[in-house]
């Protein structure tokens, strides 16, 4: 089996592969269209972030980083009930769009489907936090658009040795 080695053309791929992934988790989960978005994120007072580690043939996490209103939004097209706060459902709507996303971008490289694996989503939500990730030699960050919503993904990752 081939070994995933962080050079920049699988950088490249693995950025496609999560616009990708993305996109068809929002168009076929909650029928809106997603765009990868070039003003990129733009963040809220209130904010949720969901986490997948990755282990096996890349290591690291998958993360997803949104703004209350947009969070709101993605649990009310998941569920059909609109959520007034950042509480449970709306806490589990935000781990199952990471794990959703993260399940459709390993499944797009042979090496990863077959080789990674990923955890349950860890999910911090609240106004004054900060997500830190030991230094990885492999960070694909990428903001998207639906609605007039944005959000972040971002790959943290090293290839295993």
């Amino acid at each position: 089996m081939a070994a995933f080695s962080g050079t920049v053309k699988e950088t490249d791929r693995f950025e496609e592969y999560l616009d990708r992934a993305a996109c068809e988790v929002f168009r076929t989960m909650m029928g809106v269209e997603c765009a990868p978005a070039e003003d990129g994120f733009e963040g809220e007072r209130e904010n949720i972030s969901a986490v997948i580690g990755l282990a096996g043939q890349m290591s690291g996490s998958l993360v997803l980083h949104s703004g209350r209103r947009a969070a709101l939004r993605m649990t009310e097209l998941l569920t059909g009930m609109a959520p007034e706060g950042l509480d449970a459902t709306v806490r589990d709507a935000a781990g199952e769009v990471c794990n959703m996303v993260a399940g459709a971008w390993k499944g797009f490289d042979a090496v990863l489907c077959a080789g990674c694996l990923l955890s349950t989503p860890t999910v911090v939500a609240g106004s004054s936090y900060e997500l830190f990730s030991q230094r990885a030699p492999v960070r694909i960050e990428r903001s998207y658009r639906f609605e007039d919503l944005s959000f972040m993904m971002t790959i943290f990752c090293e290839p295993s040795s």
